[in-house]
């Protein structure tokens, strides 16, 4: 049976892996002329070369929260890597473990001054884990918990997450849930978004909490199911306010990141209204695809065969957005969370 996701692989040496991000406001940022199929090397400042006033930028403000947890297995000891991803209930949480060959439903685990038991088990070391004592959460996360960076992001030193507390968060997190950046938006300094208001760029944040379904491996059933593991969104009224009255007046709408761009097109009627609310997304974004809402895209350069990439190619189109992808590792771009910037306009 031919693999479907072949056709979004591609290329990648390893040094073009970032493991360490640039300073705030300067990263690099490859341009991409959608329709022209032109290409332009830049710097995330320069963004505004391409906005117009009454664009609309539109930002995820969703907060990290310190999600990844060590824990010892009871009674052996044996060390077990937990990365918290959505609470399910008091005290409950889905979660991903590794090693998971050493779990089975019934294991207990010590993680600081918490218990919890494997309630279940399942593919990929998903499971479900019931703590005890169940409250307190923020303080047992910031005592116990570090930013939950992506596997591929190496660190040798032993304090591997202090300063990853304050860099993996974007500038404008507000609301804690998410348990992955949304990279897009780590670029950006505080001055650089007021700089760009007063061009008469409109700032606007939705939120969307990343979960499992924005990192998790494609698996055969999400393609026939065309659906990803839901995650929990919501749009205030003035977002939906802002982004509708930038519609009527002319201007686009430029997503911060795939996360923003999800929570748009969630969130839209048939005819690209925004509808203020909150609920779960499973939205499976990849070509085809007809836009409601989004008219530009400012993304990270992403893992191959991911549902990230495929989101991306369903605005630019495959064959461009992977010459895209060649063109930027031949000019040396940074690639992943911490790396550099792409829009596609």
């Amino acid at each position: 049976m031919p693999d479907p996701l072949q056709e979004y692989d591609y290329f990648l040496p390893p040094g073009r892996i970032a493991h360490k991000p640039r300073r705030r406001g300067c990263s690099r940022l490859l341009v991409m002329d959608v329709h022209g199929g032109r290409f332009f090397h830049r710097r995330i400042r320069d963004l505004p070369l391409w906005l117009r006033p009454g664009d609309c930028l539109v930002l995820n403000d969703s907060r990290v929260i310190p999600a990844r947890l060590w824990a010892v297995k009871m009674p052996t000891g044996a060390g077990i890597e937990v990365l918290l991803h959505r609470q399910l209930r008091a005290g409950c949480w889905e979660a991903l473990v590794s090693p998971s060959r050493r779990l089975r439903p019934g294991a207990r685990l010590r993680i600081g001054p918490k218990t919890a038991e494997v309630v279940s088990l399942g593919r990929w070391g998903r499971a479900v884990l019931q703590f005890s004592p169940a409250g307190d959460w923020s303080r047992f996360l910031a005592q116990n918990g570090e930013p939950p960076l992506p596997p591929y992001i190496k660190r040798f030193h032993p304090n591997r997450g202090s300063r990853d507390r304050k860099r993996y968060q974007t500038v404008f997190a507000r609301l804690p849930g998410s348990v992955a950046a949304p990279t897009a938006g780590l670029h950006f300094t505080r001055a650089q978004l007021r700089g760009w208001a007063r061009r008469g760029i409109k700032i606007v944040c939705v939120t969307l909490h990343v979960g499992w379904g924005t990192f998790s491996p494609l698996t055969p059933e999400a393609m026939t199911k065309n659906a990803l593991h839901p995650e929990r969104y919501r749009i205030s009224r003035s977002a939906a306010n802002a982004v509708n009255r930038c519609r009527r007046l002319g201007g686009r709408i430029i997503a911060c990141g795939t996360t923003a761009a999800r929570a748009l097109e969630s969130s839209a009627a048939p005819d690209g209204t925004i509808r203020p609310g909150a609920g779960e997304t499973s939205l499976f974004i990849r070509p085809p695809y007809a836009w409601k809402v989004v008219d530009g895209l400012l993304t990270n350069f992403h893992l191959p065969r991911s549902s990230l990439l495929l989101l991306a190619s369903a605005l630019a189109g495959r064959e461009q957005l992977l010459a895209a992808y060649a063109l930027a590792v031949q000019k040396k771009y940074r690639f992943f969370s911490y790396g550099d910037a792409m829009l596609l306009i």
